[in-house]
Protein backbone atom coordinates (compact mmCIF):
# COMPACT_ATOMS: atom_id res chain seq x y z
CA UNK A 1 0.00 0.00 0.00
CA UNK A 2 0.93 3.82 -0.30
CA UNK A 3 2.47 5.17 2.51
CA UNK A 4 2.52 9.10 3.69
CA UNK A 5 -0.23 10.79 2.51
CA UNK A 6 -2.58 10.52 -0.99
CA UNK A 7 -1.95 12.97 -2.97
CA UNK A 8 -4.50 15.45 -3.43
CA UNK A 9 -5.63 18.11 -6.42
CA UNK A 10 -5.72 21.10 -4.25
CA UNK A 11 -4.64 24.51 -5.40
CA UNK A 12 -1.46 25.08 -5.05
CA UNK A 13 0.71 29.03 -4.94
CA UNK A 14 1.63 28.92 -8.88
CA UNK A 15 5.58 28.65 -9.44
CA UNK A 16 7.56 31.21 -10.93
CA UNK A 17 8.52 30.36 -14.57
CA UNK A 18 12.11 30.89 -16.57
CA UNK A 19 10.46 29.82 -19.65
CA UNK A 20 8.17 31.20 -22.31
CA UNK A 21 6.35 28.53 -24.86
CA UNK A 22 5.34 30.41 -28.32
CA UNK A 23 2.52 28.27 -30.13
CA UNK A 24 2.97 29.05 -33.43
CA UNK A 25 0.98 26.16 -35.53
CA UNK A 26 -0.72 23.17 -34.71
CA UNK A 27 -1.51 20.66 -37.34
CA UNK A 28 -5.58 20.93 -38.62
CA UNK A 29 -5.49 16.98 -38.86
CA UNK A 30 -3.07 15.42 -36.20
CA UNK A 31 -2.11 16.71 -32.47
CA UNK A 32 1.22 18.54 -33.88
CA UNK A 33 2.72 21.41 -32.53
CA UNK A 34 4.98 23.93 -33.71
CA UNK A 35 6.15 26.17 -31.59
CA UNK A 36 9.32 28.37 -29.94
CA UNK A 37 10.30 27.20 -26.36
CA UNK A 38 12.62 30.24 -24.91
CA UNK A 39 14.80 29.29 -22.43
CA UNK A 40 17.32 31.27 -19.93
CA UNK A 41 20.02 30.28 -22.61
CA UNK A 42 18.52 30.37 -25.48
CA UNK A 43 15.42 30.15 -27.96
CA UNK A 44 14.53 26.38 -28.60
CA UNK A 45 12.74 25.42 -31.54
CA UNK A 46 10.09 22.08 -30.84
CA UNK A 47 9.32 19.90 -31.58
CA UNK A 48 12.83 19.03 -30.80
CA UNK A 49 15.30 15.94 -29.94
CA UNK A 50 17.65 16.38 -27.63
CA UNK A 51 21.08 14.61 -27.26
CA UNK A 52 22.41 13.03 -24.31
CA UNK A 53 25.56 14.35 -22.80
CA UNK A 54 25.54 11.95 -19.85
CA UNK A 55 28.71 13.00 -18.33
CA UNK A 56 28.78 17.00 -19.30
CA UNK A 57 29.95 15.69 -22.60
CA UNK A 58 28.41 14.36 -25.66
CA UNK A 59 30.65 11.19 -26.06
CA UNK A 60 32.91 11.62 -29.14
CA UNK A 61 32.36 15.73 -29.58
CA UNK A 62 33.40 18.88 -28.66
CA UNK A 63 31.00 21.78 -27.64
CA UNK A 64 31.65 23.53 -30.48
CA UNK A 65 31.00 20.51 -32.71
CA UNK A 66 28.06 19.81 -31.16
CA UNK A 67 26.61 23.75 -31.94
CA UNK A 68 27.25 23.09 -35.40
CA UNK A 69 24.66 20.18 -35.80
CA UNK A 70 21.85 23.30 -34.45
CA UNK A 71 21.78 21.73 -30.99
CA UNK A 72 20.04 24.37 -28.58
CA UNK A 73 19.30 22.03 -25.69
CA UNK A 74 21.29 19.17 -24.15
CA UNK A 75 20.84 16.81 -21.69
CA UNK A 76 23.42 16.13 -18.85
CA UNK A 77 23.06 13.08 -15.66
CA UNK A 78 22.24 14.57 -12.01
CA UNK A 79 23.40 10.92 -11.18
CA UNK A 80 26.72 11.07 -12.57
CA UNK A 81 27.36 14.71 -12.44
CA UNK A 82 26.55 14.12 -8.04
CA UNK A 83 28.97 11.55 -8.46
CA UNK A 84 31.78 13.56 -9.99
CA UNK A 85 32.53 15.73 -10.13
CA UNK A 86 30.23 16.17 -6.84
CA UNK A 87 28.53 18.88 -5.57
CA UNK A 88 31.00 20.81 -4.24
CA UNK A 89 33.38 21.04 -7.47
CA UNK A 90 29.68 22.26 -9.25
CA UNK A 91 29.24 24.89 -7.04
CA UNK A 92 32.92 26.04 -6.73
CA UNK A 93 32.80 26.32 -10.40
CA UNK A 94 29.56 28.25 -10.72
CA UNK A 95 27.50 25.25 -12.63
CA UNK A 96 27.49 22.72 -15.27
CA UNK A 97 27.71 25.41 -17.85
CA UNK A 98 31.11 26.56 -17.34
CA UNK A 99 32.27 23.31 -16.64
CA UNK A 100 31.94 21.97 -19.85
CA UNK A 101 31.93 25.33 -22.06
CA UNK A 102 28.54 25.08 -22.94
CA UNK A 103 26.59 28.44 -23.53
CA UNK A 104 23.50 26.88 -24.41
CA UNK A 105 20.63 25.17 -22.70
CA UNK A 106 20.67 22.02 -20.55
CA UNK A 107 17.93 19.68 -19.31
CA UNK A 108 19.03 17.45 -16.06
CA UNK A 109 17.23 14.56 -14.99
CA UNK A 110 16.45 13.87 -11.19
CA UNK A 111 18.69 10.93 -10.77
CA UNK A 112 16.00 8.12 -9.74
CA UNK A 113 15.85 6.57 -12.97
CA UNK A 114 19.68 5.92 -12.88
CA UNK A 115 19.40 4.56 -9.23
CA UNK A 116 16.81 2.04 -10.95
CA UNK A 117 18.28 1.20 -13.93
CA UNK A 118 21.84 0.58 -13.22
CA UNK A 119 21.92 -0.22 -9.35
CA UNK A 120 20.88 -3.78 -8.54
CA UNK A 121 20.75 -2.79 -5.16
CA UNK A 122 18.46 -0.02 -4.97
CA UNK A 123 15.38 0.25 -2.31
CA UNK A 124 12.74 2.61 -2.66
CA UNK A 125 10.96 4.22 0.28
CA UNK A 126 8.94 7.45 1.05
CA UNK A 127 12.60 8.68 1.95
CA UNK A 128 13.95 8.36 -1.14
CA UNK A 129 15.66 5.90 -2.93
CA UNK A 130 18.50 3.82 -0.73
CA UNK A 131 21.48 2.38 -2.87
CA UNK A 132 25.13 1.09 -2.97
CA UNK A 133 27.95 3.52 -3.72
CA UNK A 134 29.19 2.11 -7.32
CA UNK A 135 32.41 3.66 -5.91
CA UNK A 136 33.04 1.90 -2.50
CA UNK A 137 29.69 0.54 -1.89
CA UNK A 138 28.84 2.95 0.81
CA UNK A 139 25.08 3.18 1.96
CA UNK A 140 23.73 6.08 0.18
CA UNK A 141 20.40 8.02 -0.01
CA UNK A 142 18.78 9.94 -3.01
CA UNK A 143 16.02 12.11 -1.33
CA UNK A 144 13.79 14.61 -3.09
CA UNK A 145 15.07 17.10 -1.39
CA UNK A 146 18.95 16.02 -2.28
CA UNK A 147 18.35 15.49 -6.16
CA UNK A 148 16.98 19.31 -6.43
CA UNK A 149 19.71 20.91 -4.60
CA UNK A 150 22.18 19.01 -6.86
CA UNK A 151 20.16 19.71 -10.24
CA UNK A 152 20.18 23.97 -8.34
CA UNK A 153 24.19 23.41 -8.49
CA UNK A 154 23.96 22.24 -11.87
CA UNK A 155 22.82 25.48 -12.89
CA UNK A 156 20.59 23.48 -15.82
CA UNK A 157 17.68 25.54 -17.50
CA UNK A 158 15.47 22.80 -16.69
CA UNK A 159 15.27 20.03 -14.10
CA UNK A 160 13.31 17.42 -13.39
CA UNK A 161 11.42 15.98 -10.57
CA UNK A 162 12.73 12.69 -8.52
CA UNK A 163 10.19 10.68 -9.60
CA UNK A 164 9.43 6.98 -8.25
CA UNK A 165 10.42 4.40 -11.79
CA UNK A 166 8.76 1.43 -12.50
CA UNK A 167 9.01 -0.63 -15.25
CA UNK A 168 6.06 -0.58 -17.59
CA UNK A 169 6.05 -4.36 -17.76
CA UNK A 170 5.73 -4.83 -14.27
CA UNK A 171 3.05 -7.14 -13.16
CA UNK A 172 2.89 -5.84 -9.76
CA UNK A 173 -0.09 -3.40 -10.58
CA UNK A 174 -0.36 -1.90 -7.05
CA UNK A 175 3.14 -1.02 -7.00
CA UNK A 176 2.68 0.78 -10.50
CA UNK A 177 -0.16 2.93 -8.48
CA UNK A 178 2.08 3.43 -5.64
CA UNK A 179 4.62 4.87 -7.48
CA UNK A 180 2.42 7.19 -9.58
CA UNK A 181 0.73 8.24 -5.73
CA UNK A 182 4.44 8.24 -4.69
CA UNK A 183 5.38 10.75 -7.38
CA UNK A 184 2.85 13.12 -7.07
CA UNK A 185 4.11 13.67 -3.11
CA UNK A 186 7.65 13.88 -4.42
CA UNK A 187 7.30 16.45 -6.50
CA UNK A 188 5.70 18.69 -4.04
CA UNK A 189 9.03 18.14 -2.16
CA UNK A 190 11.04 18.76 -4.92
CA UNK A 191 8.76 21.96 -5.33
CA UNK A 192 9.22 23.09 -1.79
CA UNK A 193 13.26 22.48 -2.28
CA UNK A 194 13.62 24.36 -5.35
CA UNK A 195 15.67 27.47 -4.40
CA UNK A 196 15.78 28.84 -7.98
CA UNK A 197 12.44 28.86 -9.78
CA UNK A 198 13.41 31.99 -11.18
CA UNK A 199 16.22 30.99 -13.58
CA UNK A 200 15.52 26.94 -13.54
CA UNK A 201 12.19 24.83 -14.51
CA UNK A 202 10.99 22.32 -12.83
CA UNK A 203 8.94 19.73 -14.50
CA UNK A 204 6.71 17.04 -13.51
CA UNK A 205 6.68 13.80 -14.56
CA UNK A 206 3.16 11.76 -14.81
CA UNK A 207 3.37 8.37 -14.31
CA UNK A 208 0.94 5.20 -14.16
CA UNK A 209 2.33 2.45 -16.13
CA UNK A 210 0.41 1.47 -18.93
CA UNK A 211 -2.82 1.93 -16.84
CA UNK A 212 -4.90 4.75 -18.39
CA UNK A 213 -6.79 5.65 -15.96
CA UNK A 214 -4.16 5.97 -13.42
CA UNK A 215 -2.25 8.22 -16.06
CA UNK A 216 -5.37 10.55 -16.02
CA UNK A 217 -5.28 10.78 -12.56
CA UNK A 218 -1.83 11.68 -12.19
CA UNK A 219 -1.87 14.00 -15.07
CA UNK A 220 -5.04 15.81 -13.05
CA UNK A 221 -2.54 15.76 -10.12
CA UNK A 222 0.55 17.28 -11.94
CA UNK A 223 -1.23 19.93 -13.82
CA UNK A 224 -2.83 21.25 -10.65
CA UNK A 225 1.20 21.94 -9.54
CA UNK A 226 1.44 24.24 -12.07
CA UNK A 227 5.07 23.49 -12.76
CA UNK A 228 6.42 25.30 -16.02
CA UNK A 229 6.77 22.05 -18.06
CA UNK A 230 5.02 18.34 -17.87
CA UNK A 231 6.83 15.54 -18.86
CA UNK A 232 5.44 11.98 -19.58
CA UNK A 233 7.78 9.20 -17.98
CA UNK A 234 8.11 5.83 -17.59
CA UNK A 235 8.27 4.92 -21.33
CA UNK A 236 10.65 2.86 -23.62
CA UNK A 237 10.86 -0.18 -21.21
CA UNK A 238 10.08 -2.92 -22.75
CA UNK A 239 6.25 -2.06 -23.60
CA UNK A 240 3.96 -2.92 -26.57
CA UNK A 241 4.50 0.24 -29.13
CA UNK A 242 1.08 -0.16 -29.10
CA UNK A 243 0.30 0.63 -25.25
CA UNK A 244 3.37 3.19 -25.62
CA UNK A 245 0.91 5.02 -28.06
CA UNK A 246 -2.03 5.17 -26.06
CA UNK A 247 -0.26 6.71 -22.95
CA UNK A 248 0.88 9.16 -24.82
CA UNK A 249 -1.75 10.14 -26.93
CA UNK A 250 -3.86 9.95 -23.32
CA UNK A 251 -1.55 12.27 -21.30
CA UNK A 252 -1.28 15.00 -24.14
CA UNK A 253 -4.89 15.55 -24.51
CA UNK A 254 -5.28 16.28 -20.70
CA UNK A 255 -2.35 18.66 -20.62
CA UNK A 256 -2.23 22.23 -21.46
CA UNK A 257 -1.54 24.05 -24.45
CA UNK A 258 0.49 26.35 -23.13
CA UNK A 259 3.22 24.12 -21.37
CA UNK A 260 5.93 22.00 -23.31
CA UNK A 261 5.72 18.58 -23.08
CA UNK A 262 8.41 16.24 -22.91
CA UNK A 263 8.34 12.23 -23.42
CA UNK A 264 11.24 11.13 -21.80
CA UNK A 265 14.09 8.55 -23.31
CA UNK A 266 12.20 8.50 -26.84
CA UNK A 267 15.05 8.34 -30.05
CA UNK A 268 14.44 5.96 -32.99
CA UNK A 269 13.24 8.46 -35.33
CA UNK A 270 9.73 6.34 -36.04
CA UNK A 271 9.22 6.71 -32.44
CA UNK A 272 9.64 10.25 -32.62
CA UNK A 273 7.34 11.12 -35.42
CA UNK A 274 4.33 9.34 -34.20
CA UNK A 275 5.42 11.05 -30.84
CA UNK A 276 5.15 14.22 -32.43
CA UNK A 277 2.09 12.85 -34.42
CA UNK A 278 0.33 12.63 -30.91
CA UNK A 279 1.31 16.08 -29.77
CA UNK A 280 4.49 15.89 -27.70
CA UNK A 281 6.97 18.44 -28.10
CA UNK A 282 10.31 17.16 -26.73
CA UNK A 283 12.11 14.07 -26.57
CA UNK A 284 15.78 12.54 -25.55
CA UNK A 285 17.44 9.69 -26.51
CA UNK A 286 21.32 7.92 -26.26
CA UNK A 287 20.44 6.39 -29.30
CA UNK A 288 21.80 8.00 -32.02
CA UNK A 289 25.29 8.65 -30.42
CA UNK A 290 25.58 4.96 -28.94
CA UNK A 291 24.69 3.59 -32.63
CA UNK A 292 27.24 5.74 -34.11
CA UNK A 293 29.68 3.96 -31.93
CA UNK A 294 28.82 0.56 -33.30
CA UNK A 295 29.29 1.77 -36.49
CA UNK A 296 25.78 2.72 -37.53
CA UNK A 297 24.42 6.08 -39.67
CA UNK A 298 21.17 7.09 -39.06
CA UNK A 299 19.23 7.72 -43.07
CA UNK A 300 15.74 8.16 -44.08
CA UNK A 301 15.90 4.22 -44.80
CA UNK A 302 16.51 3.36 -41.72
CA UNK A 303 20.38 3.05 -40.44
CA UNK A 304 23.66 1.63 -42.09
CA UNK A 305 26.22 -0.53 -40.61
CA UNK A 306 29.17 0.91 -42.28
CA UNK A 307 31.59 -2.33 -41.11
CA UNK A 308 29.76 -3.93 -43.95
CA UNK A 309 31.72 -4.92 -46.68
CA UNK A 310 28.97 -3.54 -49.46
CA UNK A 311 30.61 0.15 -48.19
CA UNK A 312 34.39 -0.82 -48.64
CA UNK A 313 34.05 1.26 -52.68
CA UNK A 314 31.01 3.13 -51.60
CA UNK A 315 32.38 6.69 -52.21
CA UNK A 316 29.23 8.32 -52.02
CA UNK A 317 28.61 10.49 -48.56
CA UNK A 318 26.53 9.12 -45.73
CA UNK A 319 23.51 10.15 -46.96
CA UNK A 320 22.59 12.09 -50.42
CA UNK A 321 21.57 15.91 -49.55
CA UNK A 322 22.42 15.65 -45.97
CA UNK A 323 24.17 19.39 -44.45
CA UNK A 324 26.29 18.06 -41.89
CA UNK A 325 29.10 18.24 -41.35
CA UNK A 326 30.39 14.99 -42.45
CA UNK A 327 27.96 14.85 -45.53
CA UNK A 328 28.75 18.17 -47.00
CA UNK A 329 31.44 18.61 -49.99
CA UNK A 330 34.48 19.82 -49.07
CA UNK A 331 33.21 22.56 -51.54
CA UNK A 332 30.81 23.56 -49.05
CA UNK A 333 32.76 24.05 -45.86
CA UNK A 334 32.02 20.47 -45.14
CA UNK A 335 34.67 17.26 -44.56
CA UNK A 336 33.30 15.16 -47.84
CA UNK A 337 33.51 11.62 -45.94
CA UNK A 338 32.61 8.77 -47.73
CA UNK A 339 31.09 5.28 -46.38
CA UNK A 340 34.18 4.22 -47.96
CA UNK A 341 36.53 5.96 -45.69
CA UNK A 342 33.85 5.36 -42.63
CA UNK A 343 33.90 1.94 -43.21
CA UNK A 344 37.58 1.67 -43.27
CA UNK A 345 37.17 3.44 -39.71
CA UNK A 346 34.32 1.76 -38.37
CA UNK A 347 36.08 -1.70 -37.43
CA UNK A 348 39.82 0.20 -36.32
CA UNK A 349 39.53 4.35 -35.39
CA UNK A 350 37.24 6.18 -32.63
CA UNK A 351 37.55 8.64 -34.83
CA UNK A 352 34.91 6.80 -37.25
CA UNK A 353 32.13 6.62 -33.87
CA UNK A 354 33.12 10.66 -34.01
CA UNK A 355 32.36 10.97 -37.11
CA UNK A 356 29.24 8.99 -37.33
CA UNK A 357 28.03 11.17 -34.05
CA UNK A 358 28.35 14.08 -35.57
CA UNK A 359 26.02 13.16 -38.52
CA UNK A 360 23.23 10.98 -36.60
CA UNK A 361 22.68 13.83 -34.22
CA UNK A 362 22.63 16.40 -36.86
CA UNK A 363 19.78 13.75 -38.56
CA UNK A 364 17.85 13.66 -35.36
CA UNK A 365 17.71 17.64 -35.17
CA UNK A 366 16.94 18.28 -39.04
CA UNK A 367 14.28 15.93 -39.34
CA UNK A 368 12.58 17.41 -36.20
CA UNK A 369 13.42 20.50 -38.22
CA UNK A 370 11.06 19.22 -41.05
CA UNK A 371 8.60 18.21 -38.97
CA UNK A 372 8.34 21.58 -37.70
CA UNK A 373 8.07 23.02 -40.92
CA UNK A 374 5.54 20.91 -42.43
CA UNK A 375 3.43 21.67 -39.11
CA UNK A 376 4.03 25.22 -39.72
CA UNK A 377 3.05 24.93 -43.91
CA UNK A 378 0.33 22.53 -42.57
CA UNK A 379 1.13 19.56 -44.87
CA UNK A 380 2.00 17.24 -41.36
CA UNK A 381 -0.32 14.78 -42.88
CA UNK A 382 1.98 14.87 -46.12
CA UNK A 383 5.11 14.67 -44.34
CA UNK A 384 4.48 11.57 -42.27
CA UNK A 385 3.69 9.68 -45.46
CA UNK A 386 6.79 10.81 -47.41
CA UNK A 387 8.86 9.86 -44.09
CA UNK A 388 7.53 6.49 -43.45
CA UNK A 389 7.18 5.78 -47.47
CA UNK A 390 11.03 6.73 -47.20
CA UNK A 391 11.73 4.61 -43.93
CA UNK A 392 9.80 1.18 -44.99
CA UNK A 393 9.26 1.24 -48.94
CA UNK A 394 5.99 -0.57 -49.22
CA UNK A 395 2.81 0.45 -47.33
CA UNK A 396 2.76 -3.50 -46.77
CA UNK A 397 6.03 -2.72 -44.67
CA UNK A 398 4.79 0.28 -41.70
CA UNK A 399 4.09 -1.77 -38.83
CA UNK A 400 0.65 -1.74 -37.65
CA UNK A 401 1.84 0.01 -34.30
CA UNK A 402 2.51 3.22 -36.62
CA UNK A 403 -0.78 2.58 -38.65
CA UNK A 404 -3.08 2.38 -35.71
CA UNK A 405 -1.27 5.81 -33.94
CA UNK A 406 -1.75 7.80 -37.07
CA UNK A 407 -5.29 6.52 -37.64
CA UNK A 408 -6.58 7.63 -34.59
CA UNK A 409 -5.17 11.45 -35.56
CA UNK A 410 -6.87 11.38 -38.74
CA UNK A 411 -4.20 10.19 -41.06
CA UNK A 412 -4.42 6.60 -42.90
CA UNK A 413 -0.89 5.68 -44.46
CA UNK A 414 -2.82 2.61 -46.18
CA UNK A 415 -4.80 5.40 -48.24
CA UNK A 416 -3.34 7.57 -51.05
Amino acid sequence: MSTGSPPTSAPRKSMPSALKLDLHAKCSTTKARASTLHLPHGDVPLPIFMPVATQASLKGLTYDQLKQTGCMLCLNNTYHLGLKPGQAVLDAVGGAHKLQGWDRNILTDSGGFQMVSLLKLATVTEEGVRFLSPHDGSPMLLTPEHSISLQNSIGSDIIMQLDDVIATTSPDHQRIHEAMERSVRWLDRCIDAHKYPDRQNLFCIIQGGLDLDLRKKCCEEMVARDTPGIAIGGLSGGEEKQSFCQVVDTCTSLLPDHKPRYVMGVGYPEDLIVGVALGADMFDCVWPTRTARFGNAVVPSGTLNMRNQAFAEDYGPVQEGCTCTICRPKQQGGLGVTRSYLHHLATKETVGAHLLTIHNVHYLLSLMGSARQAILEDRFPAFLREFFGKLYGEKTNIPSWVVEALRGVGVDLMVD
